[in-house]
């Protein structure tokens, strides 16, 4: 989440003048904020599910980030941008300041909140010969 806050702040500082080059650092994150979020979420999700449920969880994380996830950003990226696009110009810093401090948000509470348990799989059916 540091990454994302970091690119969109580097999005809504630079431009395409001298500070360019934020701009092409902006989008060199882009790889970065993906692995780490989307990729490491799965690998997560995967060691947390257990085998049995595997699918269904991998299933649950792309519709929350891929479904939900998206259309509720979408929605919320149009409203903003219509907020700060006046005479066809835009306040782009204004504009990306928005998903910046929302990361940022994002991270404290990840930070605060998240706990990584462990987590106990009953395998009855196996110890038991079949019978649970």
């Amino acid at each position: 989440m540091l990454a994302w806050a970091c690119r969109y702040l580097l999005f809504a500082f630079g431009n395409a003048h001298e500070l360019a080059f934020m701009l092409i650092l902006g989008i060199a994150l882009h790889g970065v904020c993906y692995d780490f979020f989307f990729v490491s979420g799965q690998i997560y999700t995967d060691s947390k599910a257990g085998a049995a449920h595997k699918a269904a969880a991998q299933g649950l994380i792309t519709l929350a980030t891929y479904g939900v996830g998206m259309l509720i950003g979408f929605s919320a990226a149009g409203l903003i941008d219509d907020l700060y696009a006046a005479g066809g110009s835009h306040d782009w810093r204004s504009i990306w300041l928005y998903p910046a401090v929302f990361a940022a948000v994002v991270l404290v509470l990840f930070a605060v909140t998240f706990r990584n348990e462990k987590v106990a799989y009953h395998v009855a059916a196996a110890t038991s010969g079949g019978r649970a």
